[in-house]
């Protein structure tokens, strides 16, 4: 397990360390020109939510899975507890909303368009690699977790299995 924790975190510091990050810095500088008002407020809580989200599923995929969310040293188990009973890409949409965040406390066109970007590739990884490569590894409880948990809009209630 302290394997699992020790490269979880080096990959939350390159994943969404770089695409929640460094990206939106290199993109605004974090420099912020307007006195803090309402969207700087909004921004600010979905940052937060978002990073939040982000952290409960990396410690998710430790805790359950006994592995990292990088595909170079998967999970040993398919991880399906905690927020992953409610979505199945909790940690993707914590960064789309850490990125959607600074969107709205920098008032950047330049990382609209990067949240635009990530969410393409995202959505492009998810199926073309990720989900071939869950049900290939866990086959039948993969495939009725996929038909029980939305992708990417949240279950109102936990899915039980």
């Amino acid at each position: 397990m302290k394997r699992a924790a020790v490269g979880s975190a080096v990959f939350f510091v390159l994943a969404p360390g770089s695409t929640a990050g460094l990206v939106p810095w290199l993109l605004t500088g974090w420099r912020h020109r307007d006195p803090i008002g309402v969207l700087d407020v909004a921004g600010g809580v979905v940052v937060l939510a978002g990073l939040a989200v982000a952290v409960a599923a990396f410690v998710q995929f430790v805790r359950e899975g006994r592995g990292t969310p990088a595909p170079v040293a998967p999970t040993q188990e398919l991880v399906v507890g905690g927020l992953y009973r409610y979505v199945r890409n909790p940690m993707y949409l914590a960064v789309a909303s850490m990125i959607a965040g600074q969107v709205l406390v920098f008032r950047s066109v330049a990382v609209l368009i990067w949240l635009g970007v990530f969410l393409v590739a995202v959505v492009s990884f998810v199926t073309g690699y990720e989900e071939p490569t869950l049900r290939r590894t866990y086959g039948e409880s993969f495939d009725r977790y996929r038909s029980s948990v939305p992708g990417w809009w949240p279950r109102l209630r936990p899915w039980r299995p």
